[in-house]
């Protein structure tokens, strides 16, 4: 039953990552607005739902291991992995002002972070902690996010008189849109729940499981939606939803709920897990600015990152 379950929620998950593409991008269209904007909002803070309900979840009961684990194996996963597979399918172009504002914006939050991560490093005699300051912090830095999605909102221009007209094509893109967001989720969470069941029949690892099924398991979205429009050619939707997701997994999954239930324990994390955090983005940026292009050889490149990162995790 858990294997069908299994099928199940991959069809799912595959056909309303189609569809989410189409309606992300038909509504962009048809109000003007940057389809960079869109992958940057309603795509990847939608297909962060399964990362919300477990952060909030995990540090709710004080579990931060969970909570950071998560956040930083989807950082980790949603570049290194599936950017690198998209690349892999079809060199992803990157527009100018994406290498210009929205990648440096990225690898910005990203090193904060790290740094609100290495408490020891500053004082060796301190423990690693996370405390609601440090989430404060991470909130604050998702407002000056806010804020230039703002300005880009401001800089598009509106055809006034033709909105009337469109409001019926809108609402139904808007409802489909909102519709295979929340199928997503839902089949994301069917797929984590019953890989975790079988993994546990087949007495497969507590820490395999979490950083496979769990981390992984809830990228899915991201996954299928990325690859899906790397497909379709709608690149500002491919490397928008990871640039807009892994701002929000920082930020707000982490960040929010760290702030609301106070401080937590940084006990599981190394070094080399923060630093392959921030090479994420730091790659990320230095890839796209090479000839405005992710390469099919750098995204194999990526992939043997992410390779070597999850052999060093199971080594250790």
């Amino acid at each position: 039953m858990e294997i069908i379950l299994l099928i199940i929620g991959f069809l799912i998950i595959v056909k309303s990552s189609d569809i989410l593409v189409d309606c992300a991008s038909s509504i962009a269209t048809k109000f003007h607005v940057p389809k960079m904007l869109i992958a940057l909002t309603i795509v990847s803070f939608g297909t962060c739902a399964p990362e919300v309900a477990i952060s909030f979840h995990s540090i709710a009961e004080k579990n931060g291991t969970i909570a950071f684990a998560n956040v930083i194996g989807s950082c980790i996963v949603n570049i290194f992995l599936i950017i690198g597979l998209a690349a892999l399918i079809k060199p992803i172009k990157v527009k100018h002002q994406t290498i210009k504002k929205e990648l440096p914006i990225l690898l910005i939050i990203t090193s904060c972070f790290a740094i609100l991560m290495l408490d020891s490093i500053f004082n060796p005699i301190s423990q690693n902690i996370f405390s609601r300051t440090d989430g404060i912090i991470l909130i604050l830095l998702f407002l000056l996010f806010v804020t230039y999605l703002v300005q880009m909102l401001n800089r598009k221009e509106t055809e006034e008189n033709t909105i009337h007209e469109k409001s019926k094509s809108i609402l139904k893109d808007l409802f489909f849109l909102i519709l295979s967001i929340i199928l997503i989720s839902w089949s994301s969470e069917l797929i984590v729940k019953n890989a975790t069941i079988i993994a546990k029949n087949l007495k497969i690892s507590e820490k395999i499981i979490t950083m496979t099924a769990i981390v992984i398991g809830t990228s899915l979205p991201e996954m299928f939606m990325t690859i899906t429009s790397a497909k379709k050619e709608e690149f500002d939707m491919t490397i928008g939803n990871i640039i807009g997701t892994n701002i929000f997994n920082i930020c707000i999954v982490l960040g929010l709920p760290v702030t609301i239930y106070g401080r937590i324990a940084l006990t599981n994390f190394s070094l080399i897990d923060i630093l392959v955090t921030v090479l994420s983005s730091l790659t990320l940026f230095l890839f796209a600015r090479s000839e405005r292009m992710i390469s099919k050889k750098e995204g194999l490149t990526m992939i043997l990152i992410f390779f070597a990162y999850y052999l060093y995790l199971f080594i250790n």
